[in-house]
């Protein structure tokens, strides 16, 4: 499956950070930081509030943005109304890298909170990712055990960050009902196949908490999903491919905004 290919290959690109940076070089960097914007009280705002993604390719997909500069896109979503940022880190899989996480995180200063996407696993990554100015990690519940997700949970709250911890169906959702993550994203992407279930959400939302802040994942492309989506009980969307395959990328978060705004 891919996603063990990706799993796979994260461990190995860990183990290389561990040899290659030692731990406090990257808290020494990470303590550097401006303190961390508030990703989940962000998305508590009214309306449905959308998260716009920095993003090349995907290994469904393929590479569909290779000129993308990240700077450049990430001051277009700001100026769009986004209301956060994601960064796809991962180089293997989907041509990102930490560095555009900086160049996000200087290009919007600190407007808006920015999220790492990647496949998180070990703590070091979390501190990785506030070093180089993330305000929120991405938590793939189903590529965790119970004591990865606790630690890495608590790893992220020690840096005053916020989670996006992510669900695709119903055993994961129970696996993190009481744990109260800040942020829960539903995925409509099946990660182990990269099939797209656009009725997830709505059936997952029923099982969250009514006050959690929930955000929809894959498959948003039109003003009209980003309301479906708000109608359904979602906090916020995120959006990349529609956003970054764009002829546009201004006008086309523009009208997101206004989607959730409706």
């Amino acid at each position: 499956m891919i996603l063990d290919d990706i799993v796979t290959h994260k461990r190995e690109e860990i183990a290389q950070l561990k040899a290659r940076v030692p731990v406090t070089e990257l808290e020494r960097r990470a303590d550097r930081q401006s303190a961390p914007i508030d990703f989940a009280a962000t998305l508590r705002g009214p309306g449905v509030s959308v998260i716009a993604e920095v993003k090349r390719a995907s290994p469904s997909k393929g590479t569909f943005a290779p000129g993308l500069h990240a700077e450049e896109i990430a001051a277009q979503y700001a100026e769009g109304g986004a209301a956060a940022i994601s960064v796809l880190t991962d180089r293997r899989f989907f041509l990102g890298d930490l560095e555009d996480l900086a160049s996000v995180r200087r290009a919007v200063g600190d407007a808006l909170p920015i999220l790492r996407k990647d496949f998180l696993l070990d703590r070091r990554q979390v501190v990785e990712a506030r070093a180089f100015g993330a305000d929120a990690v991405l938590l793939i519940v189903r590529i965790l055990t119970d004591d990865e997700l606790v630690e890495l949970l608590e790893e992220t709250r020690r840096w005053g960050m916020s989670s996006l911890v992510e669900v695709h169906d119903e055993d994961d959702v129970a696996r993190i009902v009481q744990r109260a993550p800040p942020v829960v994203g539903i995925n409509h992407r099946n990660l182990s196949d990269f099939t797209v279930d656009v009725t997830a959400f709505a059936r997952l939302r029923r099982l969250l908490p009514e006050d959690a802040v929930v955000v929809a994942a894959s498959g948003i492309r039109r003003a009209q999903d980003v309301a479906d989506a708000g109608a359904a009980g979602a906090d916020a969307v995120l959006v990349g491919e529609a956003l970054v395959t764009a002829s546009d990328p201004l006008a086309k978060v523009r009208e997101l905004v206004v989607g959730g705004a409706a």
